[in-house]
């Protein structure tokens, strides 16, 4: 989380070089630190929350500032990407929160869909990024990796949604079952 200020401000400023160099940094600390944690046995509640979070946080506020179009960047990415993209990241919070609320459970792993949409949208702002030191050969990454995370946001927000709704009704059915039973027994 450290990283988010450093990238965000060397984009502001205008240096891309850096910013990119301080992205890098943060995904390497990120997948060397859950490498340690696995291989030492050292995978905490607090940790499991907390990686996530940081991940999406960086995601975020690199979308949000490559979004900005008075940034004197050679590419942008789109905003309605953005806006995609964090509508998709509530409405998932807001369904766990309600699952949470409503049943109790508190563990949600993500599915093969949602790490494909972490992934294209990490392309996507490396590709961006790059467009900033090799326009010709950032643009040749930038269009496709921007449609790809298009896709596998919607998709993994629809999926979400259908495993939301599916949780929800299980839920409901073994309430109901519940409740006869209660009623039956003498």
């Amino acid at each position: 989380m450290i990283f988010i200020p450093c990238f965000v401000l060397l984009v502001i400023y205008g240096h891309p070089r850096m910013a990119i160099l301080v992205f890098a940094l943060a995904g390497f600390s990120d997948a060397f630190d859950g490498l340690i944690a696995r291989k030492l046995g050292q995978k905490t509640d607090l940790g499991a929350y907390l990686d996530p979070m940081a991940d999406k946080l960086l995601l975020t506020a690199a979308f949000v500032t490559l979004t900005v179009p008075s940034l004197p960047l050679a590419a942008h990415i789109p905003i309605w990407l953005t806006v995609t993209s964090i509508s998709r990241d509530v409405l998932i919070a807001l369904s766990a929160l309600i699952i949470h609320l409503q049943t109790g459970q508190s563990r949600f792993p993500p599915s093969v869909l949602g790490k494909c949409t972490t992934a294209a949208q990490l392309i996507t702002v490396v590709a961006c990024m790059l467009t900033n030191f090799s326009h010709a050969v950032g643009m040749v990454l930038l269009l496709p990796s921007v449609y790809i995370s298009l896709f596998f946001t919607v998709g993994s927000g629809l999926h979400y949604f259908y495993r939301s709704v599916r949780l929800f009704e299980q839920n409901q059915k073994a309430e109901g079952e519940n409740g006869k039973k209660r009623h039956q027994d003498p």
